[in-house]
């Protein structure tokens, strides 16, 4: 970040706010952070880097409309500029993933050692800066050649995966201490049964089979981080929309939104901490042919130390298990509905239903407009709507929930994906034409927000 942007931000006082800054009745050692992933931020694809093809270059290349991440937000090249800037939002744990196709071009093989060392630069440059590395091992980018040779519908995969996650452990072990394993299955499985995300193959038959070896990567890629160090703090990280009944007094639509939890979220929950899928999930995998191998589910419900909450929106769901629209609801420009209450809600009934870990909140954020007026990025809806949710985190933690952080979504503008860069979610604005950083309002309430909850707590980012 430039030094005009610093002074900028400096005259941002947290006293004129139309948000207020508040202590949230949270742990001392609650952890607060930000999140990103490989390919939405880091660009660096070109064949100097070592980097091999993910599903998104032959995504984009049926899809040449479309902006695409061969720059992204250039982080590979601005890494050290982006950690100072973390450190000056007081940010004390910073949420990446490893592009596996940077580190194993063709996904197995042969080490790209330009890759791996980018990321044991970040880890150092993380922790020189007082900021916990959160490794996630795969957000959606699989290497092409495992794609070509059946990508997550290939039992194989998982077993890749897990040699993957072993090669990162050893490489980065001796210095992080939290490893996710996958990011939000139920989006990966998206790029197989429908259009909008990679690979795009359009089939809702793939559904429960993707799924299931998934599931299976994650329980494999857990075993080997722990044969590493059994100290590791492994976990996963789902996307969970709750399913609320349009009317809780009458029963089918009661049933109808129990199902649609079951059958989209659940499937998750279920089989990691009860060894086993949802009944609506075994009738789907009968009708398609997915097939669970013995030994399958012991290896899939083995313990996770931490348990990564990626959380949006809710789904109101009628009678008949349609998806139904709240009158005057206040939306993103995702067209998701804005309802802090339900976070609470959902974890609530979570830690009722399942023997949790302690859950971080891995992502949470929104898609909205930013004003810019004299070198600030105006975004008060954003600053409102990282604390409703923080406040609602807070009642989950009053009713006995154990929350252990929360990392909002996203450090910065970045690549949404096939929607391009007009979905902002970031709290750090960047320009598209010239890659500058200024953070955002909401970074700065961020920054100060963290300063005055932190106050006199251990720092993080220690080396073990």
């Amino acid at each position: 970040m430039s030094k005009a942007n610093y002074e900028r931000s400096a005259r941002w006082k947290a006293k004129d706010s139309p948000v207020p800054i508040h202590k949230y009745a949270f742990a001392p050692d609650f952890v607060f952070g930000a999140s990103t992933s490989a390919y939405q931020i880091e660009g660096g694809v070109g064949e100097e880097t070592g980097r091999g093809a993910s599903i998104w270059e032959r995504y984009f290349e049926t899809r040449p409309h479309l902006d695409h991440g061969a720059v992204a937000c250039d982080h590979y090249n601005r890494m050290e500029e982006d950690v100072r800037m973390m450190k000056s939002m007081n940010l004390k744990a910073y949420r990446f993933s490893i592009s596996w196709s940077r580190v194993l071009p063709l996904g197995k093989g042969k080490v790209n050692e330009q890759g791996l060392e980018f990321y044991s630069r970040l880890v150092d440059e993380l922790l020189r800066n007082g900021i916990e590395p959160y490794v996630t091992l795969y957000h959606w980018d699989l290497p092409q050649a495992l794609e070509d040779e059946g990508g997550w519908l290939n039992r194989d995969t998982a077993y890749a995966f897990a040699d993957f996650a072993a090669l990162i452990a050893h490489r980065l072990g001796d210095r992080v201490k939290y490893f996710g394993t996958l990011n939000e299955p139920e989006v990966i499985v998206a790029g197989y049964i429908g259009d909008g995300l990679a690979p795009g193959l359009s089939d809702p038959n793939l559904r429960v089979k993707v799924a299931h070896n998934l599931m299976l990567a994650h329980g494999l890629a857990t075993q080997a981080l722990r044969s590493i160090n059994p100290d590791f703090k492994i976990g996963v990280t789902l996307n969970l929309v709750p399913a609320e009944a349009k009317d809780a007094a009458n029963p089918a639509s009661v049933n109808a939104a129990r199902r649609h939890w079951l059958k989209n979220y659940a499937i998750y929950l279920e089989a990691i901490f009860k060894a086993r899928y949802p009944d609506v999930v075994l009738e789907e995998m009968a009708a398609t042919g997915a097939v669970i191998h013995p030994g399958d589910m012991a290896i899939i419900s083995q313990r996770i130390d931490y348990l990564g909450v990626n959380w949006y929106l809710r789904h109101v769901v009628d009678e008949n298990g349609g998806i139904i629209d709240m009158p005057g609801a206040q939306k993103t420009l995702m067209g998701w509905e804005i309802h802090a209450p339900a976070l609470t809600r959902m974890l609530v009934s979570m830690n009722e239903e399942y023997r949790l870990p302690p859950i971080f909140i891995t992502e949470n954020g929104a898609a909205l407009d930013d004003t810019f007026a004299k070198g600030r990025v105006r975004d008060v809806g954003r600053m409102a709507y990282i604390h409703d949710h923080l406040s609602a985190l807070e009642s989950a933690v009053a009713a006995g929930v154990n929350v252990a952080g929360y990392f909002a979504w996203s450090l910065m503008d970045n690549l949404e994906w096939s929607l391009g860069f007009k979905m902002t979610f970031g709290i750090v604005h960047v320009d598209r034409n010239t890659l500058v950083r200024t953070i955002k309002d909401s970074g700065l309430w961020f920054r100060d927000m963290i300063k005055f909850n932190v106050r006199g707590s251990r720092k993080s980012g220690k080396r073990r």
